[in-house]
């Protein structure tokens, strides 16, 4: 038995909903003995930073009935039996096809997708006002075999100071796991495909300065134990876990925002749902104001251009996405037929 049904009440800027919470003794990580209540209670402590992170935006959820070590799956349609308060947003997807994704307008919300065994939050780079333009920039910092968070954090310095030089404003979180997430909010006046190249442009001038340590390469066999730069993580309909997210992972961390001056002393495994609420409630947010401070993207797109003229071209896109113009091969170097 999981327990009867309980009601949390969950502060919000319309008053304090009452969220039913059902089977709250369900434990969703085994390590910890962490609940579904438990888990509920956490979006509620960070409720306020966890919707100035993420809300006003389509999200995605990441759903485990069974708790982490269950089945699992991706929702981006709104959960049928949704409260009438909880928003929708129509998205047109890399396919062209359109559809509603649900919207994170206040904490109750995400206590509902959590009663709705929501671990994983995914919120998109562009608002639910303007879904075809993003206005944050992202790059998802990722150790790949032999490298770790230690290894990231000198990369993500060296993209803070390269952000700056093109006006851009860097904040950084943990991604949760190994990695590193540095968001920059821009101004939406381009498509996804130009902050995609503007990601690229971005990675390939950090990858010169830092070639035994980072790269581009798409295709694993070419990476070795080097940070990987994710720029498919710009694309429409691609996300990563938003700030404040809980991760599926044993010891229950969660994506976390840092200040700047933390990063090369943090530890990831120790923000966790158990943690992060009184480190919010004694230090504050620190993406507090992020979207106040919105850069633009334009010495990006030079760059991507000066690329192009250079013969460095498209770089390729996701498996499930249609074959994009000036895209390379989608096959993998070592498999790649040589030319007779």
């Amino acid at each position: 038995m999981a327990g009867d049904a309980v009601t949390l009440s969950v502060p919000g800027p319309h008053g304090d909903r009452e969220m039913r919470i059902s089977s709250p003794t369900r434990v969703i990580w085994p390590e910890p003995g962490i609940t579904k209540l438990e888990l509920a209670e956490y979006l509620v402590a960070v409720g306020g930073a966890f919707i100035e992170a993420n809300g006003d935006r389509p999200v995605s959820l990441q759903r485990f009935p069974g708790g982490i070590d269950g089945e699992q799956f991706f929702s981006k349609n709104p959960p049928k039996g949704a409260p009438d308060w909880v928003r929708s947003v129509t998205v047109t997807y890399p396919s062209g096809r359109r559809h509603p994704q649900l919207v994170l307008d206040e904490p109750a919300a995400a206590v509902w997708a959590a009663q709705m065994n929501t671990i994983v939050f995914h919120p998109w780079a562009s608002s639910a006002g303007d879904t075809d333009n993003p206005d944050q920039l992202r790059i998802d910092l990722d150790p790949q075999p032999g490298t770790g968070f230690a290894e990231a954090v000198p990369a993500a310095l060296a993209l803070r100071e390269l952000m700056g030089e093109v006006g851009l404003t860097a904040f950084v979180k943990t991604s949760g796991n190994r990695g590193i997430h540095v968001f920059a909010p821009i101004e939406p006046e381009h498509e996804f495909l130009d902050v995609r190249h503007a990601v690229i442009a971005l990675a390939r001038e950090l990858e010169r300065r830092m070639p035994d340590e980072l790269t581009t390469a798409w295709w694993k066999e070419e990476r070795g134990d080097r940070i990987f730069i994710d720029y498919n993580q710009a694309n429409r309909d691609r996300t990563m876990a938003g700030a404040y997210s809980p991760r599926p992972l044993p010891h229950a961390p969660v994506s976390c925002p840092l200040e700047w001056d933390e990063v090369e002393s943090a530890d990831p495994r120790a923000f966790t749902i158990r943690t992060v609420p009184d480190r919010l409630r004694e230090s504050g947010d620190p993406w507090a104001g992020m979207p106040s401070k919105p850069g633009r993207i334009g010495t990006l797109l030079e760059w991507w251009q000066r690329d192009l003229d250079d013969g460095l071209g498209e770089l390729p896109f996701p498996p499930d996405f249609p074959k994009m113009p000036g895209e390379p091969m989608r096959v993998q170097p070592s498999r790649a037929r040589n030319p007779e």
